[in-house]
């Protein structure tokens, strides 16, 4: 079906299947919405849907004379779209619908009704990206405003919830409809009010493009933006010049993994960050204090050295503004200008990609497999090494290796490693170790796959003992349900950098007397004592590791906590792994992370966590939303449109926080203390056994407590708690460190004037005096002593941790981090 704008006649015809016009590049056009297809397949599955929709249009228009404005317009739209067929612009289209806030217009809008056939459409992803055809006369001026606010809101709801362009063209339909507007303040289209974003003119959005090499007749081009624009992007966050600390004049540069960005894998993308080293790590691990440089182009070659010339002649065009500063650059800082000099300080990537920034062998099987030293490959287990055997590699030797045809004997490749020219860098040295994937992804993962090996390979009932971690797991509410081991590697190996650390707070715990050490009919038998003070060293080691500052002493602590660890684990796994520990994350972080601190700050400083985010923003999202062709400039449009979304949704301001008082969220029961016994024996059958205790105890503890009051509310509140104690009390306990733990039973508000609110706790005593901490941690058992105390003097939820195969002992969870 048709609906010319000079004619009211509707001219239908019913298909089996519409057939397609069949362009010159062999795509496929629907004749009956002039959808374009690469192929045939996906232009199939669009027509059986299409035709549907054209029949529900025709029974629209027979029923409803209020669509026939909108469907002329948009077949206006439609004409105008095939009279400039042969000047079209691919527009990328947004194929996810999350749940919108529609802000402004959304009143309004959320009447739409979901019967509406063609609004099941809007949420329909599953169809191949559409590509519309804009008409030559769009208007596309450059500006840096919207033309009104709600055209302006209407944009930056569909870039927020990336709407889909018939979904945009939906909401416009109905705010046309419904409003009273006799000229709608709107685009005509949501692809219009694409085209009008991506010319809005911001000196701090916008990216250059520049042709670094061309191979075998194709063109690879860098996309990026200016160095010094995106240092000062970043400096026009709020609160970035308050923090920004004059004594360094330095900036951290990010390199994130490839992203394929099609279904074959032709072609990758390799976003570059850059964050300022000169502002405190609290704030600049955030993602507003970290800028996308740009996208580095990877060529398609057999020839490896060509790829790697690539890569740092892109390197050289990105550092140029700095290369060229001859005198410094004043940037305005704190409401004055400020001189300083940008160097590169930090290079923060995981081992393939520290590898391709410094040009050494990638392969953990190389004879120096180290980008930092000279290390021997089989050396890498040794934590005993001396100063001569840990050599580190400087600009000044590798290039003279180089210069004399003899870099393979230090494993470096045939080309000119851009960044021995660059001053006031070691490259071998700041390409540092990041701890997300060191340890998270790293050496904590070879633990958890080692420690599956020991379990089935050392015992008769190996598989047994596998099922009984996942028991114990599932027995510790964030993984209730969950099978981590017992599925083997696969499931191991899907584990996210989070997930990891999620392991690593309770692994102790359930590695906790899990064997019956006896059981050594194998050589090399490792004990559970051993497995668990593996994990325990661990534990301290990875908390010093997330220390805002260091000082010399406690880099000294740091050093002899690594050590401790790396030992029991060469103990423990040596001889399961199957290259007897010749890991270099094993070697890089027990001899250079130390030295790294003291040149760079805090390992907090150079972590890619707050870079995976970024990934997802500038890569994963963007490409997803695109049409999957010619990907790059989409997804610097969509980028682009994304920061402005951003940038004018901060003009509102949010209104401030009222201080909140401390109230109940709800009331089960209101009695008073006269008819207390009698309310207890009513309620009893029907709460569980705590609250039975809590009635249990409630008077003769309340007596200890209040000699009279008139009534009560209670409200049911489990929780394991640490209370702090009155400095005169805490010496008549053994309590750790002024605090003792206690489970709250109920809380009782009693309503005298003021009210007071109480809760009734049932306390935990250690389980041993003489030795009242296991693993670290503080060993419990709970005790039939109840006591009521002011809610005030609660100092905040603990994480109490059954110990397995024990009757009444529990841990206090002391590895929150």
């Amino acid at each position: 079906m048709r609906k010319f704008a000079n004619d009211s006649t509707i001219l239908a015809t019913r298909f089996l299947q519409p057939v397609p016009f069949i362009n010159a590049n062999k795509s496929f056009k629907c004749p009956l919405c002039m959808r374009i297809f690469s192929q045939r397949f996906a232009y199939t599955q669009h027509a059986q849907k299409c035709l549907k929709n054209v029949e529900v249009e025709v029974e629209e228009n027979d029923n409803n004379n209020d669509s026939e404005k909108y469907s002329s317009e948009m077949d206006t739209r439609s004409n105008l779209s095939s009279e400039y067929e042969n000047d079209k612009v691919e527009v990328d289209d947004d194929n996810d619908v999350q749940n919108m806030s529609f802000d402004s217009i959304g009143s309004a809008i959320s009447e739409m009704s979901l019967e509406d056939s063609n609004f099941e459409n809007i949420l329909d992803s599953s169809e191949e990206p559409e590509i519309f055809e804009e008409p030559k006369n769009l208007n596309t001026k450059t500006c840096t405003e919207f033309p009104n606010d709600a055209y302006k809101d209407l944009m930056l709801l569909v870039t927020k919830y990336k709407i889909n362009n018939k979904g945009g063209n939906e909401i416009i339909h109905f705010f046309n409809k419904h409003s009273n507007f006799t000229e709608s303040p709107l685009p005509k289209n949501i692809e219009q009010g694409r085209a009008f974003m991506n010319n809005m003119k911001f000196s701090n959005l916008e990216f250059s493009k520049v042709l670094i090499t061309k191979h075998e007749d194709k063109d690879y081009f860098l996309y990026y933006q200016n160095l010094i624009q995106c240092i000062k992007n970043i400096l026009t966050v709020p609160d970035i010049t308050q923090n920004f600390a004059l004594s360094y004049e330095n900036y951290e540069y990010n390199r994130e993994n490839a992203t394929t960005t099609d279904t074959l894998g032709k072609s990758q993308l390799h976003p570059i960050y850059i964050t300022l080293g000169n502002i405190p790590i609290w704030r600049h691990n955030k993602q507003d204090a970290k800028q996308l440089l740009g996208y580095l182009p990877i060529l398609e070659a057999a020839n490896k050295d060509l790829v790697r010339d690539t890569f740092h002649k892109s390197l050289r065009h990105l550092l140029e503004p700095i290369i060229l500063l001859k005198d410094g650059i004043d940037l305005f800082i704190n409401n004055e200008n400020t001189w300083f000099y940008p160097r590169v300080s930090t290079i923060i990537a995981d081992w393939p990609e520290a590898a391709s920034f410094c040009l050494v062998y990638k392969s953990s099987n190389s004879n120096l497999p180290c980008h930092s030293c000279l290390v021997k490959r089989k050396n890498l287990a040794n934590i005993d090494l001396s100063v001569n055997d840990v050599i580190l590699r400087t600009h000044d030797e590798m290039r003279k290796h180089f210069e004399n045809d003899t870099q393979r004997s230090v494993c470096i490749e045939s080309v000119h490693n851009f960044f021995w020219d660059l001053p006031n860098i070691n490259i071998y040295l700041a390409t540092v170790p990041d701890r997300m994937y060191h340890l998270n992804l790293g050496l904590f993962r070879y633990q958890i796959i080692f420690t599956c090996d020991i379990l089935k390979s050392q015992h008769v009932n190996g598989n047994k003992l596998v099922e009984e971690v996942d028991y114990r797991l599932a027995a510790i509410p964030r993984f209730s349900g969950i099978k981590i081991f017992s599925n083997g590697l696969q499931s191991i190996a899907r584990l996210t950098a989070s997930e990891y650390r999620s392991l690593m707070k309770v692994m102790i715990f359930v590695i906790d007397n899990l064997y019956d050490e006896n059981n050594n009919e194998v050589d090399n038998f490792v004990n559970n004592d051993d497995l668990t003070k593996l994990y325990e060293y661990w534990n301290e080691m990875y908390i010093l590791s997330r220390y805002e500052e260091f000082s010399e002493s406690d880099l000294e602590k740091f050093n002899d906590a690594i050590h401790r660890w790396a030992q029991m684990f060469v103990k423990a796994f040596k001889f399961v792994s199957p290259s007897n520990l010749k890991l270099p994350k094993l070697h890089s972080w027990v001899y250079h992370i130390i030295d790294s601190i003291r040149s760079y700050g805090a390992i907090n400083g150079y972590t890619t966590e707050t870079y995976e985010s970024l990934h997802k923003y500038f890569v994963k999202i963007p490409y997803r939303i695109s049409n999957k062709k010619d990907v790059k400039p989409q997804l610097l449009r969509t980028i682009k449109r994304q920061a402005i979304s951003i940038r004018m949704s901060q003009h509102s301001v949010n209104p401030a926080k009222t201080p909140r008082t401390c109230k109940f969220s709800a009331r089960l029961f209101e009695f008073s203390l006269q008819d207390a016994n009698t309310f207890f024996n009513e309620k009893k059958d029907s709460v569980d056994n705590k609250m039975q205790t809590g009635f249990a105890r409630f008077i003769s503890c309340l007596d200890s407590y209040l000699d009279l009051l008139d009534g009560f509310t209670i409200i049911v509140w489990f929780s394991n708690i640490a209370i702090s104690m009155d400095s005169e009390e805490s010496n008549d306990y053994i309590s750790d460190k002024g605090l003792c733990y206690g489970q709250a039973l109920l809380l009782a508000e009693v309503l005298t004037d003021p009210p007071l609110n109480l809760a009734l706790i049932q306390w935990y005593d250690f389980k041993s005096k003489r030795n009242p901490y296991l693993y670290g941690c503080p060993h419990l058992k709970l005790i039939e002593l109840y006591n009521f105390v002011a809610i005030e003097s609660i100092h905040g939820v603990v994480y109490i941790v059954p110990r397995f195969d024990k009757q009444n002992e529990y841990f206090v969870n002391k590895y929150i981090f």
